[in-house]
């Protein structure tokens, strides 16, 4: 068995949303979500850290060629979340109210679903430098 190794990949984007319930009162979605329910949104610069775990392979070397995480990672969050809207411009988050965690959640499972199965999947995602989520699935 070869040594089980975790490699990271840091990307960043940035976003708006507005945290609302539309179910809630105007009162209630100001009660619970205070700033960050804003009709007019609001923006994060999202740090997104991913780690991704498995066995190190004895002919590359590597867990996994990070170019190709690099990639899915553009392609999965960088390209379809930076610089958007999150209620408004993204499909994933239509009905879902765009919190750090969901955001994580969502990322998480467009990551695992091109990753080969044999990998454990982390994400860590930043909001602001003092406030971030972790999700393994």
């Amino acid at each position: 068995m070869n040594p089980k190794v975790s490699v990271y990949r840091t990307a960043h984007f940035n976003s708006a949303h507005r945290l609302h319930v539309p179910e809630w009162s105007e009162a209630e979605n100001q009660r619970v979500f205070g700033l960050c329910n804003n009709p007019s949104f609001h923006g994060h610069n999202y740090e997104l850290h991913v780690k991704v775990t498995g066995e190190v392979d004895p002919v590359t070397g590597y867990v996994i060629d990070m170019k190709v995480l690099k990639q899915i990672i553009e392609e999965e969050v960088s390209s379809k979340f930076d610089h958007r809207n999150l209620n408004l411009d993204t499909e994933e988050f239509k009905n879902l109210n765009p919190t750090a965690e969901n955001i994580g959640v969502v990322i998480w499972n467009k990551l695992k679903k091109r990753l080969p199965e044999q990998y454990e999947l982390q994400v860590r995602l930043y909001e602001t430098p003092r406030n971030y989520i972790e999700f393994n699935g």
